[in-house]
């Protein structure tokens, strides 16, 4: 079956500065999807149960659409309105002539309003409803147990049902959330219920796009339903993301009365001796999302490399510190990007202190440039710009002194702590890299796949944001937009040579595949 909604409907609107309206997605946790929830019936006046049928027939139309063999299914439903959603799903498929039958898990004097009234109707048309595991096959299994507002591990009966849930060879379908996923972390309380496909109500929950809830929730959709965002608008504590379509209004503007000068000048402070790589992949990338001129700064044993490798650049050398030539190149530059293969010996760490005290344009920092910071973090609240951060976990463990175990399952909390002591641009890098700023909403960034785990790409990363921040784009929309691009240029670089033989340098050429298409209008 055909959705018609437009998917602006399941997206905030935000206008820049420059007047621009952009459309972002929304990535509420359990209790900002509730309020919501909460505003659409008390505000505006929808009923809970015209929602509720609303939800049903989406997750109805998503089986059909993906031709699901529907010769037998089971709905386990639990005593929440999550429950009454599968109750009207296996209404809903009844009266299509379909075998359902339903697996209550709940408790009777636990039912919610809603779900006791759905539970009645579809007892009274004859859907076979009972309470003990079923000795049957089934061909889909339809999740509705436990919604988003689930907090507490589970276990006792809950746990065997999901398990036997789990093993069943057949499709699997979770209904806003698989039960066991925390809608605000991602975390696995104790166990979780494995879906191919989770239909989300609305909105698609944070929970269900950090791993290792991801790993459990399959193809994630959202389906309008009519719940309003409105209050998500400017709320910081909401995330957001982006979709491939969204790229042509991220991009900045390139006029046609324009030469070099107007897309911005980059000075690349990278690469120590034997580290030409990263000077030349950040360079690089810089220029291929469109930065006007890249200018080298790198030891002087990596001159004719970098000559023969990027003609294209500037390249200027040290063989030490000189205040006199650093100082002249950062009032020479629109953008600076320092770190990658800097190094962290005593002449890497004056270039990066000179340069964080005595520039006054966006400085991008990544690699070598953070494992120094963490040494020097009061330089971020003594710097005249806003430094853009570009630290993995482990980078992010020296910066915050918390364990990569404690930033992988606590990353939102430890990354809000930090842009709140610290003035800066964070993107902090993972399976699901975050950007965030103080006073912004973070950006969660959903595209990119494993390929992209080598060598290389974190210099990449840093160039792409430094390429976009050269062309006029604030320190925020730059780095958002560069991890989004660089993610999707992975993909572009997965799609052509799989998921092994991928190089940095091929990411390179998938941001430029994607950027040929924005340009030629394609999708």
């Amino acid at each position: 079956m055909e959705t018609t909604e437009p998917r602006s409907l399941l997206r905030g609107i935000l206008r820049t500065e420059k007047g621009q309206v952009m459309h972002m997605r929304y990535l509420p946790d359990g209790e900002q999807m509730k309020s919501a929830d909460a505003y659409t019936i008390e505000k505006i006046g929808i009923p809970s149960l015209v929602l509720m049928e609303r939800a049903a027939l989406k997750v109805v139309e998503a089986l059909y659409e993906r031709k699901m063999d529907l010769s037998r299914v089971l709905v386990v439903c639990g005593s929440g309105n999550n429950g009454g959603d599968g109750f009207a799903v296996a209404r809903l498929l009844h009266e299509r002539g379909v075998c359902v039958e339903v697996l209550f898990a709940g408790r009777e004097s636990s039912l919610s309003e809603e779900c006791a009234l759905q539970k009645q109707i579809a007892e009274r048309m004859g859907i076979p409803v009972f309470t003990d595991l079923p000795d049957r096959e089934y061909t889909v299994v339809t999740d509705a147990l436990f919604g988003v507002g689930l907090k507490r591990e589970i276990s006792g009966k809950y746990a065997k049902i999901i398990e036997w849930m789990n093993v069943q060879a057949c499709r699997k379908v979770a209904v806003d959330i698989p039960s066991g996923v925390c809608a605000q972390t991602g975390r696995i309380l104790g166990i979780a219920f494995r879906a191919e496909l989770t239909v989300s109500m609305e909105c698609v929950k944070l929970g269900c796009e950090l791993f290792p809830g991801k790993s459990c929730s399959g193809e994630t959709i959202a389906a309008p339903i009519g719940i309003s965002t409105k209050i998500f608008d400017g709320n910081t504590e909401v995330c957001f993301t982006y979709d491939r379509e969204d790229i042509p209004l991220l991009l900045p503007v390139r006029s046609a009365d324009s030469h070099k000068g107007s897309y911005g000048k980059v000075l690349m402070i990278t690469g120590s001796s034997g580290m030409a790589g990263a000077c030349f992949l950040s360079a690089k990338a810089a220029y291929s999302v469109g930065a006007g001129l890249v200018q080298v700064y790198t030891a002087e044993e990596n001159r004719s490399v970098i000559q023969q490798l990027l003609p294209e650049a500037i390249v200027s050398c040290y063989g030490g510190y000189d205040h006199a030539q650093l100082s002249q190149l950062l009032g020479w530059a629109d953008v600076v990007c320092i770190g990658s293969g800097l190094g962290t010996d005593g002449t890497s760490e004056k270039i990066l202190i000179h340069t964080l005290k005595e520039a006054h344009v966006p400085c991008v920092i990544d690699a070598d440039g953070l494992n120094l910071l963490s040494r020097h973090k009061e330089l971020l609240k003594e710097s005249r710009m806003t430094p853009i951060l570009t630290p993995h976990v482990m980078e992010m463990s020296r910066l915050t002194g918390k364990s990569v175990g404690e930033i992988k399952t606590g990353r939102m909390e430890i990354l809000r702590g930090f842009i709140e002591e610290y003035p800066a641009v964070c993107a902090l890098k993972d399976s699901r890299t975050v950007v965030a700023q103080r006073g912004r909403q973070m950006f969660l960034n959903l595209a990119g796949n494993n390929a992209m785990a080598k060598a290389g790409s974190g210099d990449v990363l840093a160039g792409t944001i430094t390429g976009l921040l050269a062309q006029g784009l604030d320190v925020f929309e730059g780095a958002e937009l560069g991890v989004f691009l660089h993610a999707c240029g992975g993909d572009e670089a997965r799609r052509e040579k799989g998921a092994y033989s991928v190089l940095a340098r091929d990411l390179i050429s998938g941001i430029a595949k994607i950027l040929c298409k924005q340009d030629k209008g394609e999708n």
